[in-house]
């Protein structure tokens, strides 16, 4: 982590780590930490919202999106309760449209993970309504070996780059 930290201070203006307002267990928001990979001039929307994301990365953001290190310091968020290791990815805090979706289907009650269900069947392509049905899907069938399942699958999808857009 002390690495990719000087890597992004060495290659890009601002902070190594990005503080995102997500949506966290019933729709409370959170600071959930990142290493950032978008310039620091990047509009505050969802990554597949901007007309052309890659003109907004640093020169390593690609690099650390491509093998999900960008996510790493997630961690200290699962440390402190907010997340956990699987779960639904929490919502960008101005994602109305899946967090009003995702609350009529009792999901807002779990607490967000870093990897999920839905993150390994498509990740940054599903459209809403498939995510929020695959955030279903886990809500109704957690368990420690469905979770160790998604643990082992998030490994694999990130070793074959399967499933990132940007």
């Amino acid at each position: 982590m002390f690495v990719i930290t000087l890597l992004i201070k060495l290659t890009s203006k601002g902070p190594a780590l990005y503080w995102s307002d997500r949506v966290g267990r019933n729709n409370v928001i959170l600071k959930m930490p990142k290493f950032r990979t978008m310039r620091i001039d990047t509009p505050d929307v969802a990554t597949h919202l901007l007309d052309n994301p890659d003109k907004y990365l640093t020169p390593v953001g690609p690099f650390l999106r491509k093998f999900s290190l960008d996510e790493l310091p997630q961690l200290w968020s699962v440390l402190k309760g907010d997340m956990s290791f699987v779960g639904p990815r929490p919502a960008l805090y101005n994602q109305d449209d899946l967090i009003e979706l995702r609350a009529k289907k009792g999901v807002h009650m779990l607490v967000p993970g870093i990897t999920g269900w839905a993150q390994i069947n498509g990740r940054d392509e599903l459209l809403i309504p498939v995510k929020v049905k695959f955030d279903e899907y886990y809500l109704r069938n957690r368990s420690f070996l469905f979770d160790l399942r998604i643990l082992w699958l998030t490994f694999v999808k990130v070793i074959k780059r399967e499933g990132v857009a940007h």
